[in-house]
């Protein structure tokens, strides 16, 4: 039988000035801390940068299954993400929007008709997309690869 709750553990250490080591059971630390325009200093990840490399990290393995699933073949997959963040009247800062644009090389070209459905169950069924209020738009760039 499938569990349908799970649970995922962080720690955070702060190291002084705005920065700290994040860790998890059996990962290797990243250091992390505020971007240089919020007083933060270059050269560590910052919470905005994890944020938006959360939703292309579960975009890209939510494409890939769904992808298998439907028999279609993927020769290569890479993916940009680019988040805004805004201050919004009244509640802080948001980010507000998240453009992901997938880089996808098909086996064959009758695949890249069966890609956008592809693309758009990826889209609905990643659960970082559908646990955040962010507007995703997905910009893909599709081919296939030449025989």
């Amino acid at each position: 039988m499938e569990a349908n709750t799970f649970y995922y553990e962080t720690e955070i250490e702060w190291k002084g000035d705005r920065t700290g080591d994040l860790r998890g059971a059996n990962l290797p630390s990243v250091a992390v801390g505020a971007p240089p325009e919020f007083q933060g200093r270059e050269g560590v990840w910052t919470p905005e940068q994890l944020f938006v490399a959360s939703l292309n990290a579960c975009y890209m393995l939510t494409f890939l299954a769904v992808a298998e699933n439907s028999k279609v073949s993927i020769i290569r997959f890479s993916s940009t993400a680019k988040g805004k963040l805004e201050r919004v009247a009244g509640s802080g800062y948001h980010i507000t929007e998240i453009i992901v644009k997938p880089r996808i090389v098909v086996a064959s070209g009758n695949d890249r008709t069966r890609l956008p459905r592809i693309l758009e169950k990826a889209k609905e069924n990643c659960f970082v997309s559908n646990s955040i209020k962010t507007a995703i738009k997905i910009e893909p760039e599709v081919s296939h690869q030449q025989t």
